[in-house]
């Protein structure tokens, strides 16, 4: 047990600790801005509420595959408060990948999209919706037995979050990602057979290598973030549900860690792609560089001519 404890804090704390400061870092940059607040903003900085949240429980996931001497109460409590957790954070995350691709889609229809018209209705069900799914084994959908994963979670309910929840949510993400990719890319021809007319090479190379590196982004984006989930997902599923598995514990914490901290990472990626986010903070590490050089340059000014008067 002392070795997979190492093992999890090891992979788990470096991760959760960068992923809380980030998250930190953006929705201050969000909450000072007022030209931010509105419900796009709103979205996504629910979404890196729920991040955050998940960066706070990422210790404790891989804990819920292995057994513990816990009294059942206390085992319900430290399985269903990670799941809740990271539930709401992929309801979040489809939530925000829903509402860009609806206003990419509809552009002229932003403001009348009821999303925005009613923007506290879908940020209270991504936060209760999957609170009151995880809740579920305390209502009595458990197996009382020792506290383990299997114990808290009947196969039914692991089943019906995976397949019926974790799944479609990952889908639905994949294929609106995609179709805001072609949506895009429709849009880049419409503005080359303008440019046509101009005959502006330059300007189309430049539009044709952003857009190269965009779908290199997003490719890059889901190899690192999105398959180890994806992994962890159904080599998880097949470990927990079998009687043994003492073989595979290192195995298996590898994979959590690796596939729910690669997934936390995403609203990240994000909210440093958006230059909204970052230009506040940028000018802030400026502004401290030029305070510290002016500072080093007083220093050195002082101290040459201190040694210059001492000198004489």
């Amino acid at each position: 047990i002392n070795v997979e404890a190492q093992l999890i804090y090891a992979i788990t704390l470096p991760v959760s600790c960068a992923i809380i400061l980030i998250n930190l870092l953006i929705i201050l940059c969000i909450t000072c801005n007022r030209q931010l607040h509105n419900s796009q903003n709103y979205f996504f900085l629910s979404l890196l509420v729920a991040d955050m949240c998940t960066g706070v429980a990422l210790p404790f996931i891989p804990w819920m595959g292995l057994n513990r001497p816990l009294s059942f109460s206390s085992c319900l409590l430290v399985h269903i408060f990670p799941n809740f957790l990271f539930l709401a954070f992929l309801f979040n995350l489809v939530l925000v990948h829903y509402e860009r691709y609806r206003s990419i889609e509809s552009p002229l229809q932003r403001g009348q999209l009821w999303l925005h018209r009613r923007f506290a209705l879908p940020l209270l069900a991504v936060w209760m919706l999957p609170l009151l799914f995880a809740l579920l084994p305390a209502f009595g959908w458990n197996n009382k037995r020792c506290c383990t994963y299997r114990s808290v979670f009947p196969n039914a309910f692991i089943y019906l979050e995976v397949y019926g929840l974790l799944a479609p949510a990952i889908l639905s993400i994949a294929a609106m990602t995609c179709r805001v990719l072609w949506i895009t890319r429709e849009q880049l021809r419409d503005i080359q057979r303008l440019q046509r007319a101009v005959a502006n090479r330059e300007c189309r190379r430049r539009m044709e290598m952003r857009y190269a590196c965009c779908v290199a982004a997003v490719s890059l984006a889901f190899l690192t973030c999105w398959v180890p989930y994806i992994v962890y997902t159904h080599v998880g599923v097949e470990f927990l549900l079998q009687r043994g598995g003492k073989s595979n514990r290192t195995g298996h914490i590898v994979l959590s860690c690796v596939g729910i901290g690669g997934i936390a990472v995403v609203p990240l990626l994000l909210g440093l792609a958006n230059r909204e986010y970052t230009d506040p903070v940028k000018k802030l590490f400026r502004k401290l560089r030029h305070r510290y050089r002016n500072t080093s340059v007083q220093m050195d000014t002082n101290f040459m001519h201190t040694s210059s008067s001492k000198s004489i």
